[in-house]
């Protein structure tokens, strides 16, 4: 390690001893201490011995022999080690740098990366992590825990993370990404970091980039002078002026168009707009923080997203996992939506929600997310009008969920008390009713189902196989009634025929 008197200490990990040498030398000159390893094993060392605590910041070749950068990621998330880690290779593809990001990395370079770019990087880093050892201000937490209108329901590991970095957000004017799927919550998240954030009390401007028509996109972000264009009556102030001081939020920024993107490169890049039919530009200074369910990254690729708007806006990610990689949450925020609309609204009888209506809801795959799963609490508080919500109330539910035979007969017996809440299946029927097929003389008896011509037993895979195939045979095809004999849901007796090779479009209906 070198003798340089300094605060901070650079650790270099490199299987090419030349890039070693040529790294050490340009950080050191930079002022910083360095410690070098030559591979993966010896960086995991390094990071999770005695002297971590000396690390302040990692420069990280991700093509190595034995355990890779990304393998050093990986053991640095799941022991939850928390270094701002400086990535680099000569395979510089978009995915790398993406995966790179999304694994926890800080920051992304192309060897041989000059000092200059070396030295922007590191110290970004070095603040960054100066911010998140910083003690948080008590005002914030209190903001952050008492704003009922941002208040996140984090109680599995994936969502404690994001609520983390929500958190460390908040401690910065960082430009920060949200990603992920539509309904996760991603405006909550936004507002989640503004309120808990020093500029909790100036404004919150949220535009949705996604709803504005192409043509005035520029007018509404910008602004524009009077007379500008054609109905451009009187003066106009665009939604980053209006966030002046405070926090502008661009939701679904994907849907932006190209010559557009331009203008906000600049703005962030110079700080300043331009308004329609203006030939003076204005400062402003606000917090930016993005939000987009598409992938950004194909978009790059593409040609549809600047890549330069996109590494200026993706800074700090955040990525909101979908509600079905979050299963765990489902009955926190239940119980939330169900306290939340009986203090809006007057009227409602449900107080509480079973377990068994819980555990029917994390069964499902909720595609809208907790926007889906919001409003089918609501659904069934509407129409429900006893103190506590149960499976017949999630009857739509349970017709896409695979349930346990027991759930299935319960939830059939509750249906029979609200009929106006069960989907009408005939019993016997199903939307695809496949007609008997010829299956061979394999299914003509017991032995046959379970024995090989040999006389042992069959594999278990086999004999499900063949008791399926028979099972379609003795119910004439009615795959409901197959489904609800063997004990499975129809989107697994369908799952199992594919698997199978038992095709319904190659059976007659």
């Amino acid at each position: 390690m070198s003798a340089q008197v300094n605060k901070s200490t650079i650790l270099i990990v490199d299987d090419d001893p030349v890039q070693r040498r040529i790294l050490q030398a340009a950080i050191e000159n930079m002022g910083y201490k360095t410690w070098c390893c030559e591979n993966g094993e010896a960086a995991i060392d390094a990071l999770s011995g005695n002297h971590s605590c000396d690390i302040d910041a990692m420069v990280l070749d991700l093509m190595m022999p034995g355990i890779d950068g990304h393998g050093v990621l990986k053991f640095m998330r799941e022991h939850g080690i928390n270094k701002p880690t400086i990535v680099q290779t000569a395979q510089g593809g978009m995915e790398t740098a993406v995966k790179a990001m999304r694994a926890g990395a800080f920051d992304f370079v192309i060897k041989p990366v000059s000092p200059d770019r070396l030295k922007s990087s590191l110290c970004d880093a070095l603040k960054i992590e100066a911010v998140k050892s910083t003690p948080k201000k008590q005002h914030i937490e209190a903001t952050f825990n008492r704003a009922n209108t941002q208040k996140m329901i984090a109680s599995t590991d994936t969502m404690n993370r994001v609520a983390e970095l929500v958190k460390r957000a908040a401690n910065s004017d960082i430009p920060v990404l949200i990603e992920g799927e539509s309904g996760t919550g991603k405006e909550l998240i936004a507002k989640s970091i503004q309120a808990s954030s020093d500029r909790a009390n100036k404004p919150l401007v949220i535009v949705n980039c996604g709803a504005i028509p192409e043509n005035l996109v520029e007018s509404i972000l910008f602004g524009h002078e009077k007379g500008a264009f054609t109905g451009a009556t009187e003066k106009h102030t665009g939604k980053f002026v209006e966030a002046n001081g405070g926090t502008l939020f661009l939701d679904e920024i994907g849907e932006l168009p190209l010559s557009t993107q331009v203008k906000i490169l600049r703005a962030i890049q110079e700080g300043e707009v331009e308004p329609v039919g203006s030939s003076t530009s204005r400062k402003v200074n606000i917090r930016l923080i993005s939000a987009t369910n598409r992938d950004l990254i194909a978009a790059v690729r593409e040609n549809r997203f600047r890549e330069d708007l996109y590494y200026r806006l993706n800074v700090f990610p955040i990525l909101v996992p979908p509600l079905r990689n979050r299963r765990g949450d489902i009955r926190g925020l239940a119980e939330h939506f169900i306290a939340r609309h009986n203090a809006s609204q007057q009227g409602f009888a449900a107080q509480a929600i079973s377990d068994a209506a819980i555990h029917l809801l994390e069964r499902y795959d909720w595609p809208g997310n907790i926007r889906q799963l919001e409003n089918t609490i609501f659904r069934a508080m509407v129409l429900c009008d006893r103190l506590t919500l149960d499976l017949q109330d999630f009857q739509h539910i349970a017709a896409q969920v695979d349930l346990p035979a027991a759930t299935q007969q319960h939830s059939q017996i509750q249906a029979v008390n609200a009929p106006e809440l069960a989907p009408n299946y005939p019993v016997g029927r199903s939307d695809v009713d496949i007609a008997p097929s010829d299956f061979d003389t394999e299914l003509s008896s017991i032995d046959n189902l379970m024995l090989e011509n040999d006389g042992h037993i069959r594999p278990l895979v086999e004999i499900e196989r063949l008791a399926i195939k028979h099972a379609i045979t003795h119910y004439n095809g009615q795959m409901s009634e197959v489904a609800r004999r063997l004990g499975i849901g129809r989107s697994t007796l369908y799952r199992k025929l594919k698997e199978f090779g038992i095709e319904p479009e190659t059976l007659v209906e």
